[in-house]
């Protein structure tokens, strides 16, 4: 009976260690853009907590050139999904964690079909806004091709914790669950950007919105990976060269409508707004196809920082990226590499269902990096991103840690690096001419 009693005892202990060791490990479990203990200075969450909604505008009477046909370009209502991600009230016992809703696959190809997944993210979702600071600046976030604005979510909520309004968009007919011909995005990746832009900056003078009386929008900084970082530098005043209306114009039945983006364009030029102040260009696609020349890349004269992997195999590195930096002589810019990197130097790390066996590779290779562990990545650039918009959109003193004495970080520690830990990257820095 006393050994039967003892087992019983000895059992209980367990399940209540187990419970607690189980209540532990949930909550310490990690968040995308948690900090790991190799995190650089300016990596970690920022002051605030967040929240986070969801919203649904429609950019009317655009061109539909899924359906251009001989030259032809019939318009429709374009909407676009974004999350909005913003300083928030939140009472000290509200555990801040959200649950995304994501898909893997791509809605045009069957060999992968569209998966439901979920992840955490640390928001609440429309929590009420923080008023009691003033106006915060507004950053838009452009996701690459295929992708969603739930890609970088490491970045988003990063920033905002700092005091941004954080905006990422769906790019309609460009994310996973409604890929469209190639020739939408290249259309309309620019154009989203600045219809939500100025959306999200009506709102922040209308009183019947949450985001009223709280965004910055004379102090507006573009991110951008892949496709969405050929999207930004043309907001940003590098005007596609003329090549790109015969590319476009193979691959959407003739349609010109992609001239209005082009460097020597009237409208174009009307459309480059003061109010960006600086732009975060994630492996730019478009150079090695001709998308600018040297002549339009010298319409970029707002500060950038671009960032890349050495062995990028989608943009191109030494043709492409590099390229790219090299030819925006007006602009004071800085390149980040990350050496012996592909082309995935922005997104989220790849989640656990992306792990299972039997699923299509590029579901892993959307995600991950050969060379590099994602979550280091996003640590660097978390880093490297509050130092570059804190200075240019908050007028922080973070120079020290862009204008590093040594471009190569194997040769010696960089600022904000902990001992051993700044290797396998790059930084260049070049100012605009005179």
């Amino acid at each position: 009976m006393k050994q039967n009693t003892m087992k019983l005892l000895i059992l209980a202990i367990s399940l209540v260690l187990c419970s607690n060791s189980f209540a532990q490990n949930t909550a310490e479990t990690f968040v995308y853009g948690d900090a790991l203990p190799d995190a650089p200075e300016l990596a970690p969450r920022g002051e605030y907590k967040i929240g986070v909604r969801t919203l649904d505008f429609v950019n009317k009477n655009q061109v539909d050139v899924l359906k251009s046909k001989g030259g032809i370009d019939p318009t429709y209502d374009r909407p676009l999904k974004v999350e909005v991600w913003y300083p928030a009230n939140v009472a000290a016992d509200v555990k801040d964690l959200v649950t995304y809703d994501q898909v893997m696959g791509s809605s045009n190809d069957p060999k992968r079909p569209l998966i439901p997944f979920t992840f955490l993210g640390r928001a609440v979702r429309d929590a009420a806004p923080k008023t009691t600071d003033g106006a915060f600046p507004l950053v838009i976030v452009s996701h690459g091709y295929l992708g969603s604005r739930l890609l970088l979510t490491y970045l988003t909520e990063n920033l905002a914790s700092k005091g941004y309004i954080v905006v990422a968009i769906d790019h309609t007919e460009s994310t996973f669950r409604d890929a469209a011909a190639f020739s939408s995005t290249l259309l309309n990746r620019s154009k989203d950007d600045i219809f939500i832009m100025n959306q999200i900056a009506n709102l922040g003078k209308d009183k019947s919105s949450f985001l009223s009386g709280i965004v910055d929008d004379q102090n507006i900084g573009l991110i951008g990976y892949s496709m969405g970082g050929y999207g930004v530098l043309n907001v940003a005043g590098a005007g596609y060269s003329d090549q790109i209306i015969k590319t476009f114009g193979a691959l959407s039945g003739g349609s010109k409508a992609i001239e209005v983006r082009t460097g020597n364009n009237a409208e174009y030029k009307a459309s480059i707004d003061p109010r960006i102040k600086a732009v975060v260009a994630f492996a730019p696609w478009g150079m090695e196809r001709g998308v600018w020349d040297t002549e339009s890349l010298k319409g970029l004269k707002i500060p950038t920082f671009f960032v890349a992997g050495s062995q990028d195999d989608i943009s191109g590195y030494e043709k492409g990226i590099k390229a790219i930096y090299n030819g925006a002589v007006n602009a004071n810019r800085y390149m980040l590499t990350y050496m012996n990197a592909r082309h995935n130097v922005a997104p989220n790390p790849p989640p656990a269902e992306s792990l299972k066996p039997g699923l299509h590779f590029d579901e892993y290779y959307r995600y991950a990096e050969p060379a590099w562990n994602e979550r280091r990545i996003n640590n660097i650039n978390q880093h490297f991103v509050t130092a570059f918009l804190g200075i240019h959109l908050k007028k922080k003193d973070y120079a020290k840690y862009l204008d590093l004495s040594n471009q190569n970080s194997n040769d010696k520690p960089w600022t904000g690096f902990k001992p051993r830990a700044s290797v396998g990257l790059e930084m260049l820095h070049a100012e605009a001419l005179k």
